[in-house]
C-alpha cells in the first residue's frame, strides 16, 4: 500500500518526533515480553533470569535487525554516513537479523545459566507474530515495504497487509499448536518453516525487492524471481526442518515443569 498523504508521525514534542513505526514495535515488543514472562513463571523460571534475558534479547534482536538491514540494502552507509545505521525510528529493520541476533544472545545467556531454552523459544512466538503484525502496519506509516506494481485496477499489491495476514495467521496457529502438547521447540521452529515458506512464496513475490538473481519478472502481474530473501528460503527451511525433526525425537525434551 502507498498512502502518500498518511503522516509517520504519531505526534511531536517540540524537536522529538513519534514515529507509529517506533510505537507499533514498542507495543509488540512489550506485548512477546508479557507473554514470554508471564508463561516461563509458570514452568518456575527464575524472575532475575528471565529479566535480564528480555533485556539482552530485546537489544540484540534489535541490533541484528538494524545490522542485517544495512548489510543487505545500505552498506556504504558505515563508511559514507554512519549515523544513519541509528536511525531505526524511520524503519529499516531486518525480520531475520532481528530473530538471529535475539536467537543467538538468548542461546548464549541460557548456556551459561544452564537454563532450558527450548520453552523460552517457543514463547517467543508471540512476539514474533504480533512483532510481524504491527511492524507491516507501521511499514504503511513510513510508506516502505511497497508491493510491485501491476497493470490490475488495484495498482500496487498491499506487500504489508500480505505481511499483516501471515502474521495474524501464524499466530493463530500458535495457539492451534499449543493445545496438541508438541515437545518444546517445535512451536519456535515450525514458526520458522512456515514463515518463511509465505516469506519467500508470497511476501517476497510480488513485494517490490530487487531481484539479486533476476530470472523472471513479469511486470503485468507484479512478480518477480528470485530476491536476496527467496534465494536464502531453502536453507533457512532446511534447518528450521532439521531442527523440528530434532525436538520431535528428543526424548528428554517434553512439556514437564523443573
Amino acid at each position: 500500500m502507498y498512502i502518500p498523504s498518511i503522516n509517520p508521525y504519531a505526534f511531536k514534542i517540540g524537536p522529538i518526533a513519534v514515529h507509529w513505526y517506533g510505537i507499533f514495535m514498542a507495543i509488540s515488543i512489550a506485548a512477546g515480553a508479557y507473554y514470554l514472562y508471564v508463561k516461563s513463571k509458570e514452568l518456575n523460571y527464575d524472575e532475575d533470569f528471565l529479566l535480564n534475558l528480555l533485556m539482552i534479547v530485546v537489544i540484540s534482536g534489535i541490533v541484528g535487525a538494524r545490522l542485517m538491514f544495512v548489510l543487505a540494502n545500505d552498506i556504504d552507509w558505515f563508511y559514507k554516513d554512519p549515523i544513519q545505521i541509528l536511525k531505526i525510528y524511520e524503519g529499516g529493520l531486518s525480520w531475520h537479523g532481528a530473530v538471529l541476533g535475539g536467537f543467538l544472545a538468548g542461546l548464549y545467556y541460557c548456556r551459561k545459566k544452564n537454563v532450558r531454552i527450548n520453552p523460552l523459544e517457543d514463547y517467543a512466538v508471540i512476539g514474533l507474530a504480533i512483532g510481524n503484525m504491527l511492524v507491516r502496519i507501521g511499514n504503511i506509516f513510513n510508506q516502505e515495504v511497497l508491493g510491485r506494481q501491476t497493470d490490475f485496477a488495484f495498482g500496487r499489491w498491499p506487500a504489508q497487509l500480505v505481511g499483516v495476514a501471515m502474521g495474524l495467521i501464524l499466530l493463530i496457529r500458535y495457539f492451534y499448536i499449543e493445545r496438541k502438547h508438541m515437545p518444546y521447540g517445535y512451536q519456535f521452529w515450525s514458526f520458522i518453516f512456515y514463515y518463511q515458506l509465505m516469506r519467500g512464496l508470497i511476501e517476497e513475490t510480488v513485494r517490490d525487492n530487487p531481484l539479486f538473481l533476476p530470472v523472471y519478472l513479469n511486470k503485468h502481474l507484479g512478480i518477480g524471481f528470485f530476491t536476496l530473501t527467496q534465494i536464502a528460503t531453502p536453507f533457512i527451511l532446511i534447518l528450521a526442518y532439521w531442527m523440528m525433526r530434532r525436538v520431535i525425537n528428543d526424548p528428554e525434551n517434553k512439556k514437564l515443569s523443573f
